[in-house]
């Protein structure tokens, strides 16, 4: 019996309304298992350890910027760009996409246990595969995700400085996190968009909402994704995973789910297989949780000490300091760990993190401002800019981190 389910469904989302599945091929794609494990892997990381709201998913967020792309193409076919409707598909495909190989908790697996395996690379591995399942109909939107199109704008609609990724996740951070300053006017933005000489530029007239998501998105990096607590958590989280590799090459057990097993005992492999592929689609947040937890009542102190401080939120000191740390002060720290947790437990302890912000980095796809006369000027250099000149510099910072002995004893107290 044929199926007559109908696949043109919408979904109610907190941040736009009804959101619509514009085809039946985009309704499969969000029905693939590759895709649904989206919705069991957090948007912002441990960013609910500052901010609680902060719980909303990767699927959310893709399905946001499928909302949004609609809204893009329908903008410039008002202004005459023709985009076919293979076209229109193939950019739903790509920015619905463009997130499925991120692992659990964001980028913490790819400094640890899943090298050869960047989330970018492994996205295009995922869409390739499902390329195969649907007979070549997403041939178009790998092109476009790799750039490869000769229609660049497309792809600048997928990745650039003012990308559907961007304009979705800084309005949506911002909602659920409830930091008001990273609100930004992604309709004003999406309507000024247009297209010139094959690039994504905005009309001149919508310069101050641009400037407007530079600050934005700046004060979303400093308030919420470079919180010093925020960071902190996942330093720790970072550091137990690698502490849990370490144990298990010198043969001591450490336990876990089946899918992180399988990356801890990969060893460090430069090359990223199929089988590789399989198990990390096996793989979201809750095997990551739930191994924290066994990790503590593990008998190494180390791992237990930072499952710990993970899963219990009982975090290190954290500072963000606008100079580097003095040596003096680091080995004082360093001592410290070394007495009450031995010398093996410096290095899991005692971190400082350079971080830097360049809000406007031109180099890639600057922003282009259109005016009737049809000129294009990049952002930075027309004469109506109020902000962005200075947004040029990068803002450098340092993340210190460390445990005293009022958090150790509160820490080791609660194991």
């Amino acid at each position: 019996m044929q199926n007559k389910s109908n696949k043109l469904k919408i979904f109610n989302d907190p941040v736009y309304g009804f959101i619509s599945i514009p085809d039946e091929v985009i309704f499969d794609l969000i029905e693939e298992k590759s895709f649904q494990r989206l919705r069991r892997i957090v948007q912002t990381g441990l960013a609910n350890y500052v901010y609680p709201g902060a719980n909303h998913s990767r699927f959310l967020h893709a399905l946001g910027c499928l909302h949004l792309m609609q809204k893009a193409v329908d903008t410039l076919r008002q202004k005459n760009v023709k985009i076919s409707d293979e076209e229109e598909s193939a950019v739903y495909m790509a920015i619905l996409l463009h997130d499925i190989g991120h692992g659990p908790f964001s980028h913490a697996l790819e400094s640890t246990i899943v090298e050869g395996g960047h989330h970018e690379d492994i996205s295009l591995r995922i869409m390739q595969g499902l390329n195969e399942k649907y007979d070549g109909k997403l041939d178009l939107a790998i092109q476009i995700f790799q750039k490869k199109y000769p229609r660049k704008f497309l792809s600048q609609l997928i990745a650039s400085q003012l990308d559907i990724d961007r304009l979705d996740y800084l309005k949506r951070d911002s909602f659920f996190t409830g930091v008001t300053e990273g609100n930004i006017g992604s309709d004003r933005i999406i309507s000024m968009m247009n297209v010139h000489n094959n690039e994504l530029v905005i009309d001149v007239k919508g310069i101050y909402s641009v400037e407007k998501y530079l600050i934005a998105r700046m004060f979303m990096y400093w308030q919420v994704y470079l919180h010093k607590t925020s960071v902190a958590a996942e330093l720790y989280l970072i550091q137990a995973l690698k502490r849990a590799k370490e144990l298990h090459q010198k043969g001591i057990e450490v336990g876990g789910t089946p899918a992180l097993m399988y990356f801890i005992n990969r060893g460090n492999k430069e090359t990223f297989t199929d089988e590789d592929l399989r198990i990390f689609l096996e793989m979201d947040d809750s095997d990551i949780m739930y191994s924290l937890k066994q990790w503590q009542n593990h008998p190494d102190k180390i791992l237990n000490t930072l499952s710990t401080a993970v899963v219990q939120r009982n975090l290190p000191r954290a500072e963000i300091r606008n100079f580097e740390i003095h040596l003096e002060e680091l080995k004082e720290k360093r001592i410290f760990i070394k007495e009450t947790l031995g010398a093996d437990a410096v290095d899991y302890f005692v971190h400082i993190t350079p971080l830097e912000i360049i809000p406007y980095n031109n180099r890639d796809y600057p922003i282009l401002l259109y005016n009737k006369d049809g000129d294009c000027v990049d952002i930075a250099k027309s004469d109506k800019q109020i902000l962005t000149r200075p947004l040029f510099e990068p803002t450098q910072k340092y993340h210190f981190c460390y445990l005293d002995d009022v958090k150790l004893k509160k820490m080791l107290a609660r194991n």
